[in-house]
């Protein structure tokens, strides 16, 4: 397979994206849910969840090495990084937003919303406010796979939002089926929600929404910014032109900031996540259910998580 065969060109403007000798690199294989890639600039490294494994994982930029980084990890799902470069984590088992402090302590940030426990967190952001937003569907208490069976205490899947002064929990969206991925934007406006509702039922949704934020942290509108062509959206992040690039079944999508999907970096397994690293922030790092994978593009990740 030549280089250029990892890249599908659909609109001129991805073109110029991509280097057409740059290889879809595989770094580690053996997971069985590759998840929730956070990158550490200071160290070189990145963290990712192997989610039902109940481990999280470690890749070294600067020798290519990889290690166990937390096992077991009460099935960690997304991972991002605040704006003080410590780990925040969604953990399905415990049910809960974590923080992995500089001296190694993890303490809770968010497990009940009204009183009751949260579903099973799954992916979350760090905004440049201090507030902490994630999704929270029940993908880590429907079976034992990915967590511990368990009926919903609160019957719904929301996004919420973490107040960074009062740690007080405020669900902002709650008229999506499984809210999953999220990030957003450059300037912050707007939210981008990915809603994989299509996992429980044919009728339900597979796109991705995006929603006006007030400086308050109010949450309006939620018009579909994109319907996922192949499978489902997942994870994804934005470079630092506004460009979207998402998991999907056969890869990675890259969308337009007009919703238009330009291009996609083939991948030979299901996506479930992808985060930008490397010193200049132009490699992406794709989780790929059992691998993970890394690609340098012609691009720059965004620095807004």
């Amino acid at each position: 397979m030549s280089a250029a065969d990892h890249y599908e060109v659909l609109d001129p403007r991805f073109a110029r994206l991509f280097n057409g000798t740059a290889h879809v690199e595989k770094l580690y294989t053996g997971c069985r849910w590759a998840e929730g890639p956070a990158w550490f600039g200071a160290g070189r490294y990145l963290v990712w969840s192997d989610n039902p494994n109940n481990r999280m994982m470690r890749f070294d930029e600067t020798d290519g090495s990889v290690s166990v980084f937390r096992d077991p990890s009460n099935n960690s799902n997304g991972n991002t990084v605040d704006r003080q470069g410590r780990l925040v984590t969604c953990e399905h088992q415990a049910r809960r937003i974590s923080r992995t402090e500089h001296d190694g302590t993890i303490v809770t940030i968010a497990d009940r919303w009204q009183d009751k426990r949260l579903n099973s967190p799954n992916d979350v952001v760090v905004k440049s406010d201090g507030s902490i937003w994630f999704t929270d569907p029940t993908y880590g208490i429907d079976t034992d796979y990915e967590g511990d069976k368990a009926e919903s205490e609160i019957g719904a899947s929301y996004v919420y939002r973490v107040d960074p002064a009062t740690g007080a929990v405020d669900a902002v969206v709650t008229d999506m089926v499984k809210p999953n991925g999220l990030a957003f934007s450059l300037d912050e406006r707007q939210l981008y929600v990915v809603d994989t509702g299509r996992t429980h039922g044919a009728e339900h949704p597979a796109h991705m929404r995006v929603f006006d934020v007030s400086e308050e942290g109010k949450v309006s509108g939620g018009r579909v910014f994109a319907d996922c062509t192949v499978g489902l959206f997942d994870g994804f992040r934005l470079d630092d032109q506004g460009r979207i690039w998402t998991s999907a079944a056969d890869g990675v999508h890259c969308y337009d900031p007009d919703g238009t999907l330009i291009g996609k970096i083939k991948v030979p397994e299901v996506v479930a996540n992808c985060v930008f690293g490397g010193i200049k922030r132009n490699v992406l790092y794709i989780c790929g259910t059992t691998s993970l994978y890394g690609v340098r593009l012609m691009v720059n990740g965004a620095k807004t998580y």
